[in-house]
């Protein structure tokens, strides 16, 4: 005989939102730190900035397309589980996880197209580091899909108990979030400033 999950608490009475809340407050101040060195270092310089070009808005571009997109998937899979489709939760989850997949792999490729390396002058330092602290967060939060994914499959989510699903997904959403800043300060602010 299959024994029910118990529910626990829920929304902004679960431990986990406001461990979440907590997190994303910390990293989205991690993230402003880099993101206003690299303008504060921008503004002292008097040299050309970035010292090798303005950056190729195609690929940055698409990926923010993907990510965006990603989230919508996180969000269509949660409300499957709140309407018990499982298998629609299933399908839709494993679509925002592909697309993080794709995310990453842009990425690399981006990086390995760069005529510069992390150590080549100050903008390329802060272009790495910005985008490698976010590589690392996007693969935690594909960590973070995947379980929701596994644990959806495994039928542990239904239409009353789905917290943990919608704190994974505020996770992701903050993940794309800090994307937008970071595409609008390394991507768009080169064209402008």
């Amino acid at each position: 005989m299959e024994r029910a999950l118990p529910v626990g608490g829920q929304g902004h009475n679960a431990g986990g939102w406001w461990g979440m809340w907590t997190l994303i407050g910390t990293e989205a101040a991690l993230f402003g730190y880099l993101i206003f060195s690299y303008l504060y270092l921008y503004s002292q310089g008097g040299g050309k900035w970035p010292p090798d070009g303005l950056p190729k808005m195609g690929p940055a571009l698409f990926n923010t397309c993907v990510l965006l997109a990603s989230s919508v998937f996180v969000v269509l899979s949660e409300r499957a589980v709140k309407r018990e489709r499982r298998n629609m939760a299933i399908l839709w989850m494993s679509v925002a996880i592909m697309l993080g997949v794709l995310f990453v792999g842009v990425q690399l490729k981006e990086w390995h197209d760069h005529p510069y390396g992390p150590s080549a002058h100050l903008y390329g330092s802060l272009y790495f580091t910005i985008t490698g602290f976010h590589m690392l967060h996007v693969v935690a939060g594909l960590v973070v899909l995947i379980l929701l994914l596994t644990w959806t499959a495994l039928g542990y989510f239904d239409d009353r108990r789905h917290t943990v699903l919608s704190i994974g997904g505020m996770y992701w959403h903050f993940v794309d979030i800090v994307w937008l800043f970071i595409f609008t300060t390394l991507y768009i602010s080169p064209y402008v400033l």
